[in-house]
């Protein structure tokens, strides 16, 4: 699948159904008929979306590990730890599941940003707390992380 693009503001009503921003819809849409699945984030307290065919390719090394290590146990209960499949409803709505939107703190307004496969979804205040952190220099997390990717030019002296 391509990459998932764009960061939404949405709403969800008092049963925790929201509308998957057509953005979205229209990246998902060769896909959409398998469903979705959605999860706790592993580092934040956010959800994740994946599309049936994401989460199959992510399961795929979660089920390479040794389930006779305890570590690995632990790892895949923790991991699968409110995992739902999703289908959007005849009106284009998701059901967020209570546990999971208590987990991530959500309430009325959310963010849905797309984090290159999946689709975070976060409580609007959370998600602006998270983007505006002061304690986060992006640059420097931007140099540290993709900085040593071997892009063109990277050797290149400039006059």
């Amino acid at each position: 699948m391509q990459s998932l693009i764009g960061v939404y503001e949405c709403n969800v009503d008092a049963k925790g159904r929201l509308l998957l921003p057509a953005a979205f819809k229209k990246q998902v849409q060769p896909v959409l008929d398998k469903g979705f699945v959605v999860k706790r984030s592993v580092f934040q307290k956010c959800l994740e979306l994946y599309t049936m065919d994401e989460w199959n390719n992510l399961v795929k090394d979660v089920n390479k590990l040794n389930r006779f290590k305890k570590k690995n146990v632990d790892f895949i209960r923790m991991f699968n730890a409110g995992v739902k499949p999703m289908e959007l409803d005849n009106t284009g709505r998701l059901l967020l599941p209570k546990d999971l939107m208590t987990f991530a703190g959500i309430s009325k307004n959310i963010v849905m940003s797309a984090a290159v496969n999946m689709i975070e979804i976060w409580d609007k205040d959370k998600y602006e707390q998270t983007i505006n952190d002061p304690n986060i220099d992006f640059g420097a997390l931007a140099e540290e992380v993709m900085g040593s990717m071997g892009n063109k030019g990277d050797d290149v002296e400039l006059p």
